[in-house]
């Protein structure tokens, strides 16, 4: 049998260590946390999965919450000027629907689930020097946890990597009790504010339950960026309702009642997006693959987190049952990630174009999603094939003749 170490317990390595565990490998996981800890600790994250993602999960029957949580099926988008007036605004259906749940839920479950399947589990925080200890008696080590130590195992791609710093500055909140009536009730909404960043909010499941998920997306230095003291859970709250009432009173007016979730309900930071290679080297020579946050991060903007993390984990459990018993040398773990990055690329792509302000085809293309349903439809199924909007949304003559198209088809 052999034997297969995972660092992190995130979506990828969970994820890699059930569905490794069902195909009888021996594996072993270290949790920083266990799952108590993480179901009473702070939210982690936003999260969407689309339904790739989620298909990928009912395969492995690890979708747990398909009947209880609130389903996303559709997607609103407005695009705000500086005076607060929306000059466009439009909604579109998704293909299939999409779920948001909770990591803390999700995380404590699953893990739950690996040690009630027999798996191994060390909760602890890992140095380099422990890894190796460690890496000595299994056939693979798989690091999926991106912060710390273990993070800088991996090095950053600067081809990859056009930022060197935060391009936004991100608050959420978990919240009960937003006016979510009306056709776009269960739809996630995109709201574009010109200069100042984003606010995106959708259906999401918690501990208690259905809630809404609200997420600023602060340009760096302006209005949005506003949580920088990183404020305890009520404070945040109120800035945040505070952000929405003078910059999207539209939102506030469906969130001026609500309240947090729990304690744990907010969170606040930013993160710079980036690509490391996916090989690193212990001090005994001995070869780790990275995957998940560790080797790729993306900026929340375009909900597609979960999303890479789930086909990560996909990506590496088919090229270790197709490896067989052959040796995970460093040959085996770069193209494991090169099939990882021809999916993982396209998200990469869009999300690095999504923190720049948007050129005049976009606008252009968004302005479309008005007049054709056609046009919304295609870029809102882009959140689950991202592959599909680097062949038209982000260039500008493609976009151009498919609106031209599009046009064509209404006359």
């Amino acid at each position: 049998m052999r034997k297969v170490l995972i660092v992190g317990a995130g979506q990828s390595g969970l994820q890699l260590a059930l569905t490794l565990q069902a195909e009888q490998y021996e594996v072993t996981l270290v949790s920083a946390r266990t799952p108590e800890e993480i179901r009473g600790g702070r939210v982690m994250s936003t999260q969407s999965m689309y339904y790739r993602a989620l298909d990928i999960e009912r395969r492995h029957g690890l979708s747990l919450w398909d009947e209880q949580a609130p389903r996303i099926t559709g997607l609103r988008v407005s695009v705000a000027d500086p005076e607060g007036n929306r000059p466009i605004d439009w909604q579109a259906p998704l293909k299939d629907y999409a779920l948001a749940i909770d990591q803390r839920v999700k995380m404590a479950a699953w893990l739950e689930l690996f040690v009630e399947r027999g798996g191994k589990v060390e909760y602890r925080e890992l140095t380099v020097s422990e890894l190796d200890d460690l890496a000595f008696d299994h056939d693979l080590v798989v690091v999926a946890a991106g912060k710390g130590e273990l993070g800088r195992l991996f090095e950053r791609d600067d081809d990859r990597s056009p930022y060197a710093q935060p391009q936004r500055a991100l608050s959420v909140a978990y919240v009960h009790g937003a006016r979510t009536g009306g056709p776009d009730a269960d739809a996630a909404r995109f709201n574009a504010l010109a200069g100042r960043g984003e606010i995106i909010s959708y259906p999401g499941y918690t501990r208690s339950g259905g809630c809404e998920i609200l997420l600023l997306e602060g340009v760096p230095g302006g209005p949005l960026d506003a949580f920088g003291d990183r404020p305890d859970p009520r404070t945040q709250w109120e800035r945040m309702l505070g952000v929405l009432r003078e910059h999207a009173p539209w939102e506030h007016d469906r969130f001026a009642d609500a309240e947090l979730t729990d304690e744990g309900g907010t969170l606040a930071g930013e993160l710079t997006p980036a690509v490391s290679r996916p090989v690193g080297q212990l001090p005994s020579g001995r070869l780790v693959l990275g995957m998940g946050d560790a080797v790729v991060v993306n900026d929340p903007v375009t909900g597609q987190g979960a999303n890479a993390a789930c086909h990560a984990a996909q990506t590496c459990l088919e090229s270790i049952l197709a490896h067989g018993g052959g040796v995970f040398d460093w040959d085996w773990m770069q193209r494991t990630f090169d099939r990882y990055w021809e999916f993982a690329r396209h998200v990469s792509m869009w999300t690095n174009a999504a923190l720049q302000p948007p050129p005049p085809h976009v606008l252009e293309i968004f302005g479309a999603g008005m007049r054709f349903p056609a046009v919304g439809e295609r870029f809102a199924d882009g959140f689950a094939n991202p592959e599909d909007l680097t062949t038209w949304f982000l260039d500008e003559q493609a976009a151009q003749a498919y609106i031209a198209e599009c046009a064509e088809a209404a006359e």
